[in-house]
């Protein structure tokens, strides 16, 4: 098999729980790179935060905000923010059932308090640099949204459309922290715009990734790796299980489909 395309998930996938990643993963990016395979970051994070990532790995293309933007060599594929009723029902929701939200637009993190401990916690778990405080006039902007301090028994509440599930944040340290996700908009969804545009079939395509945000794009592409470290309910997306994020989990996989 030619495979022309590989996503890449970032946290847990590429980068460790230190935020740091291998030589070895970045060796494996770079080579399959000089094979002509366009690779791509398909990440929850907003775009404006993994720039400094995406120069250290030379790669131009990606995914963001849980696959409501992607970008393909600087041309827009995808832009679908959340429906501005959508984010003000979650709004009254997080503020009756005291949760905090975090709203990415294409410039900007947008946070509902600062002053909550949990909160300064996820911001340095991800690194998380332009931040500032909710105003109401952005709301037809988010492109994607995380919903802190919820519990397992109160993920329905913000599941108010058939179109709408919660992605728990598979990061350690982050717990009761959710990706509020789309059905129809998702890292899968962004996948297949991208194949089509590119003229890519499926089994031409390789993705790896972790979390339960990840479940659409394993199932869009040919070869699907779960990361060894991967949250359990991935796995039967996924049509390969490579080793951990620690142990070098896409070069592993990567080398399994002969391309290392």
């Amino acid at each position: 098999m030619t495979y022309k395309i590989l996503f890449l998930d970032i946290d847990g996938t590429i980068l460790k729980s230190d935020h740091t990643y291998s030589d070895i993963t970045k060796q494996a990016i770079s080579t399959v790179k000089k094979q002509g395979i366009e690779v791509f970051l398909a990440t929850g994070r907003p775009l404006h935060e993994i720039s400094g990532l995406a120069e250290d790995l030379n790669v131009h293309s990606f995914i963001a905000y849980n696959g409501a933007f992607a970008l393909h060599q600087g041309k827009t594929i995808v832009d679908e923010p959340i429906p501005q009723n959508n984010m003000e029902q979650f709004i009254d929701i997080a503020a009756n059932h005291d949760h905090e939200l975090i709203m990415y637009t294409r410039d900007q993190n947008y946070f509902t308090n600062f002053e909550r401990p949990f909160i300064s916690k996820f911001i340095d778990i991800f690194g998380l640099k332009d931040n500032t405080a909710f105003t109401p006039e952005i709301t037809d902007q988010v492109l994607g949204a995380t919903v802190l301090n919820v519990s397992p028994e109160q993920v329905a509440l913000y599941e108010i459309e058939s179109n709408l599930r919660l992605s728990p944040v598979h990061v350690n340290g982050a717990e009761h922290s959710y990706d509020i996700l789309r059905k129809n908009v998702n890292k899968g969804y962004s996948v297949e715009q991208i194949l089509s545009l590119l003229d890519i079939s499926r089994e031409q395509a390789i993705a790896f990734g972790d979390g339960m945000n990840d479940k659409e794009m394993l199932s869009a592409v040919g070869e699907g790796f779960a990361m060894g470290n991967s949250h359990e309910d991935l796995f039967p997306y996924a049509k390969h299980r490579t080793a951990t994020v620690t142990e070098d989990g896409i070069a592993y996989g990567l080398n399994q489909l002969g391309l290392l």
